[in-house]
């Protein structure tokens, strides 16, 4: 992170509510608001709660009453990120009646929320190398996460939908670090990821 991006983000702004619980509330989404834009303008790697309390105009102790270790932060911004990301896709998902189109837009909305860059902390950090005790915190969402897809697997008779959910997520994993600013390209991506999740079920 540079001096310039430092400058630029500056201290949480004082805050004022009126009960403590409002207070952390407010606070809270403040501390998740700059570590986000912290991952974003210098990578997942920068995200330290040393870097945080500098960037918050925080001392590490007053950091520590709304986060223990850089992994209960990181659980904390997928926790907070990943409810947004689900009413999206089940929304988009939703829209179709077919299961294959069900299945084609769960994975066409996955790479393109990828490109907005609305989520991409929170997907980044959530592949990044965490403790069990906080991957298991983030997996608990995951739960949520494939249900509108294992709905349409079994819909079309698929055997261990579960399984075969997992599985084309790893599809747009793999397919996500491929996209970029070329438009016609992320085309052609989203288009093979889904040609590859359809002719791969049966």
């Amino acid at each position: 992170m540079t001096l310039a991006t430092t400058a630029r983000l500056g201290p949480v702004p004082k805050i004022s509510a009126p009960t403590v619980a409002e207070h952390r509330a407010q606070r809270l989404r403040a501390l998740l608001e700059a570590a986000r834009v912290l991952v974003a303008e210098a990578g997942p790697d920068a995200l330290t709660l040393t870097a945080l309390a500098a960037q918050v105009g925080l001392s590490r102790p007053s950091l520590y009453e709304y986060f223990r270790s850089r992994d209960d932060l990181v659980a904390a911004m997928v926790e907070d990120e990943l409810p947004r990301w689900i009413a999206e896709l089940e929304a988009e998902v939703a829209r179709h009646a077919d299961p294959a189109d069900r299945i084609a837009a769960f994975v066409r909305t996955q790479l393109r929320m990828l490109t907005d860059g609305r989520h991409s902390a929170a997907v980044v950090l959530a592949g990044h190398a965490l403790g069990p005790a906080a991957q298991e915190r983030i997996m608990a969402e995951h739960a949520r996460l494939f249900a509108p897809l294992v709905d349409a697997l079994a819909d079309l008779d698929v055997d261990h939908p579960e399984l075969r959910a997992r599985l084309i997520q790893g599809v747009v994993t793999a397919a996500s670090p491929m996209l970029g600013a070329d438009e016609l390209a992320n085309r052609r991506i989203l288009d093979a990821a889904v040609h590859q999740v359809l002719h791969g079920l049966r």
